[in-house]
């Protein structure tokens, strides 16, 4: 088995001082991005996905061991141009992952972590899965198959990680265009967090934005359109173990309880956040459609009165 180190582990003392020099930034600037308990608690649920990662981590190892040494198709070998071919497939893999997270209640469930502070700064990308890491490796399940050594999937997963940290903050502004266009960018990420309907499940680039692009998910920071950060629904807590398993609960409450049938409990693991089985929820796509047919009934009437 290669040697690889382990990325994260060694990033630790860079989040730190990124995060002290964001404060500093954000303060001079008067941007208040940071409160000292939402903070915290972010860090609480990135130091315990660092922990409970020890155990998932070596599962999913001996999990892609187990189908590289059973099942691959090729033997992909070990070389700088192997880590090319990487880079876009674990760019891939993420990109669908973060998509269907947010499209199935079951992967929202570890997911929705991530997305539970009202506050963007670099701390929320500490704000990481106690869960996840059990079964959303499925979608990186092609990788070890196709023929890549599952040292190499977990080394390039831990970079795809460590480029998401500097996006999580509001100290940068825009990059350059040619930068905008290609990459993941704290612009494009913000939208990623906002609760506005516009912005609900869009950009879920890891590093490249180009698959939002192309698979019509990508929406661009608007000027007029502040960022609300955010869930449609907060939590509001500040308990890391509620953070970490409240939407556990109320999923598996809404699957067992009630007289609903077989069919209705099991749609409400795979259908997205907001979905209920008698039509009374509204999921994003709906509050998407509320919220433009609301301007543009605005924009009717400030049209009719300009006229006027």
């Amino acid at each position: 088995m290669p040697q690889f180190p382990n990325l994260i582990h060694f990033a630790i003392p860079f989040f730190i001082l990124s995060m002290l020099l964001e404060l500093y930034i954000t303060k001079k600037r008067e941007i208040k991005t940071y409160e000292p308990k939402d903070a915290f608690t972010s860090i609480a649920m990135g130091l315990g996905n660092v922990f409970l990662g020890i155990i998932s981590k070596a599962l999913v190892l001996l999990f892609f061991y187990w189908i590289y040494n059973n099942f691959r198709l090729f033997t992909i070998p070990i070389a700088w141009w192997s880590f090319i071919l990487l880079f876009f497939a674990d760019d891939f893999s993420y990109y669908w992952f973060h998509r269907i997270s947010h499209q199935s209640r079951l992967f929202w469930a570890s997911h929705v972590v991530h997305h539970s502070s009202q506050h963007y700064n670099l701390s929320t990308a500490l704000r990481q899965t106690w869960s996840g890491g059990f079964y959303t490796f499925i979608f990186w399940l092609w990788l070890p198959l196709l023929g890549f050594h599952p040292a190499m999937i977990l080394l390039q997963m831990s970079v795809s990680l460590l480029y998401q940290f500097w996006i999580h903050t509001e100290a940068i502004d825009k990059m350059p265009k040619w930068f905008e266009a290609i990459m993941n960018t704290p612009s494009h990420h913000r939208v990623h967090h906002g609760s506005n309907p516009l912005y609900l499940d869009r950009n879920h680039a890891g590093i490249l934005i180009i698959w939002d692009k192309w698979f019509g998910t990508f929406q661009p920071e608007l000027k007029d359109e502040k960022v609300v950060y955010g869930l449609v629904k907060n939590i509001n807590t500040y308990n890391p173990v509620k953070v970490a398993f409240i939407e556990w609960y109320y999923m598996i409450l809404d699957v067992f309880s009630g007289k609903k049938s077989l069919k209705n409990r099991l749609l409400y693991l795979i259908k997205p956040p907001g979905w209920r089985h008698d039509g009374t929820g509204k999921i994003s796509d709906d509050l998407r459609e509320e919220w433009k047919k609301k301007v543009s009934s605005i924009q009717s009437q400030s049209s009719v009165n300009t006229k006027n």
